[in-house]
């Protein structure tokens, strides 16, 4: 579905000149880049194919720069929502596509900024050892490399405290509409597109945090020697193999197919193709 969502999106130029299209479609661009390094990685996992050590290191800075594109851009969409409902009357003025379009290259400097300053600690640091990449699986390499030096605990601990801002960031978004939109009725009913809104949002980012806080919370709990690192590698495969894919399961779901204007133009799309093979 995700291909299918930005085949629309950047078919129609009506569609694609909203700001609100634009984060969505780069969204979904993020995960699908991740989905297919993902899946190419866990394939050569499968197969027993030992890659070079400068693929490998490339694959999985990719893994990182999609992921962290994912990440960021989940917050600008967010962010789009705020700014549309508390100052509709400049939303034009503030996010024209030019402006958007800036923002979302700024968004992957910045998502391969973070990940590009952790790989050089590693390089700089030869954390990057031989016996590391002889199976290039992220849980394994994750695990392995947090049991280096301290330079590399540092960064890791560093992009979770970029991570959590960010979340704080949502959250107190979420808090001021919520009370900034509470005297206008709109979430009298639990039924009603705001309340249906809100709980999707929260559904989404919820799964894109979780997972997140579950490998942080275990990673502190095996470099203080509380679990084992069986233990670890177990629960680091459960968190990268389901519970980062689930968020980008739904999140073409929830985002895509909801927008009113993208679900008419795959209806128009599927019954043009019904009435050719009828014809």
């Amino acid at each position: 579905i995700i291909p299918t969502i930005l085949f629309v999106i950047f078919s129609r130029f009506s569609i694609r000149q909203e700001t609100r299209y634009m984060l969505l479609g780069n969204a979904l661009l993020s995960d699908l880049i991740y989905l297919l390094f993902y899946t190419l990685s866990a394939a050569l996992n499968a197969a027993h194919v030992h890659l070079p050590e400068e693929a490998c290191v490339l694959l999985l800075f990719l893994l990182a720069v999609a992921y962290s594109g994912g990440l960021f851009t989940a917050a600008a969409i967010i962010l789009d929502t705020y700014i549309a409902i508390l100052f509709p009357l400049r939303y034009i003025a503030i996010l024209p596509p030019s402006r958007t379009k800036k923002i979302i290259v700024l968004l992957w400097m910045c998502s391969a900024a973070f990940p590009g300053i952790f790989f050089l600690v590693l390089s700089s640091t030869h954390s990057f050892a031989s016996c590391v990449l002889e199976m290039c699986s992220v849980p394994v390499i994750l695990i392995l490399t947090l049991n280096g030096t301290d330079a590399v605990k540092l960064c890791f601990w560093l992009s979770t405290v970029v991570i959590f801002l960010c979340l704080s960031l949502i959250f107190c978004c979420y808090a001021i509409l919520y009370f900034k939109t509470k005297q206008s009725g709109i979430w009298e009913s639990i039924c009603s597109r705001a309340s249906v809104t809100f709980l999707m949002h929260n559904t989404v980012l919820f799964f894109y945090f979780f997972p997140l806080l579950a490998l942080f919370v275990e990673s502190f709990l095996r470099i203080n020697s509380v679990i084992r690192l069986q233990t670890g590698i177990w629960v680091s495969l459960t968190v990268f193999n389901v519970l980062m894919i689930l968020p980008k399961v739904l999140f073409p779901f929830l985002y895509g197919l909801r927008y009113r204007e993208i679900s008419a133009s795959l209806k128009s799309i599927v019954r043009n193709k019904h009435l050719h093979l009828m014809s």
